[in-house]
């Protein structure tokens, strides 16, 4: 009999790595070294030989590492920093919150990700930073993004929450991994991450061991000896618990990668002949890694669609149902509908599918099955 579907198998991913979790769990417990124990500097020291990068900073979620990577480039009101509408509304809060201005510019139709060719127009001179979004897994296409921000001195922060392990490769060869492409990468460990914790977790990754050091005395009360504050600061710390947890998801997260491609080769081979689905598209300089399997469903039947899935004991997600930019909270910033006509749209027709490490065949075949007989 097939397993119920879900869109996170959080338990049956847990129970193949069981021992190996449950055994660095005790050790922090036996420890009793519950805050900045030594699983936290090592697990930093592993993510930046992953990531191949020279420093890695921990933070308590993917949250504070935007708004962290912010303050230690010195941003703050009167300045302004371009993002995307199109994802989760963490992007633009991080520059809000410091009383910066968020910045619009839409996505491509075919990565979802940051349209390059928009970007320089929405420079001014009060453009301090570009966060680019590496949505669902994609990379955005980096390097005309770096190449114009190097042109107008402008600082880069990649959110690379939804895309840890996700390779891309420069015109000259050259392949680094999202969030090591720009000046910081933030990643998150939320659950359901590619890198999920048992909790919130986060982290910042760059070669700049002077902004290093800041990312991290700004983690610590703005303080690089204890008690002695030499920035302004937050509490944003990793804790041990989930330091210790990720190390050991760390060392199976490749695995993990190539189950959920494989996942998607499925997706994409099944509902290839669907027409009035869109499937995603992937940039040829890049390696999706999947953390989500989103769709596009035509002719204004999404809702539908999700409806009959549901009936048939299928799970699926909307992300994101709305903009950012006409979000109640950031109408103050003036955009009105039909100021990013591409965003807008996609918010009308994504859905993602059931996508994680644990997906059987039989699931996946019942899923492809059920969409392709669907009576829309």
């Amino acid at each position: 009999m097939m397993n119920p579907i879900q869109m996170v198998d959080l338990k049956s991913q847990y129970l193949r790595i069981k021992p190996e979790v449950d055994a660095a769990i005790q050790h922090v417990l036996d420890s009793t070294a519950f805050i900045q124990g030594s699983p936290v500097r090592e697990f930093e020291e592993q993510l930046a030989q992953y990531t191949k990068s020279k420093y890695v900073v921990s933070c308590g979620n993917g949250t504070d590492a935007l708004m962290v990577s912010l303050m230690a480039l010195g941003i703050g009101p009167e300045d302004e920093v371009i993002t995307v509408p199109f994802t989760f509304v963490a992007s633009a809060e991080a520059i809000a919150l410091l009383g910066a201005k968020p910045v619009f510019v839409d996505v491509c139709e075919e990565t979802f990700t940051m349209d390059a060719s928009l970007l320089e127009a929405a420079i001014t001179p009060k453009t301090k930073a570009i966060i680019p979004v590496h949505l669902y897994g994609q990379c955005a296409d980096m390097e005309p993004i770096l190449d114009i921000a190097k042109k107008h001195n402008i600082k880069v922060i990649e959110d690379a929450c939804q895309a840890i392990g996700t390779p891309y490769t420069f015109s000259n060869g050259t392949t680094k991994q999202a969030g090591a492409l720009g000046d910081v990468g933030c990643l998150s460990f939320f659950p359901s991450k590619n890198l999920g914790c048992y909790g919130d977790g986060g982290a910042m990754v760059t070669d700049d061991e002077t902004l290093a050091e800041r990312m991290r005395a700004i983690c610590r009360h703005g303080s690089k000896v204890k008690y002695h504050h030499d920035y302004v600061g937050v509490n944003s710390r990793l804790d041990t618990l989930q330091a210790a947890i990720l190390q050991v998801k760390l060392q199976h997260l490749d695995e993990y990668i190539t189950k959920r491609r494989a996942a998607a080769d499925y997706y994409f081979e099944a509902l290839k002949e669907v027409d009035w689905l869109q499937l995603p598209e992937i940039i040829t300089n890049t390696h999706h890694t999947f953390h989500q399997f989103t769709i596009r469903v035509k002719n204004g039947k999404r809702d539908s669609l999700r409806q009959y899935l549901s009936e048939k004991g299928i799970p699926t997600m909307i992300y994101y149902p709305v903009t950012v930019h006409l979000q109640p909270v950031y109408r103050s910033l003036g955009y009105q509908e039909g100021d990013f006509t591409v965003s807008e749209h996609l918010c009308k027709e994504v859905l993602s599918l059931p996508m994680h490490t644990e997906l059987a065949d039989d699931q996946l075949q019942y899923i492809c099955e059920t969409i392709v007989n669907c009576p829309l």
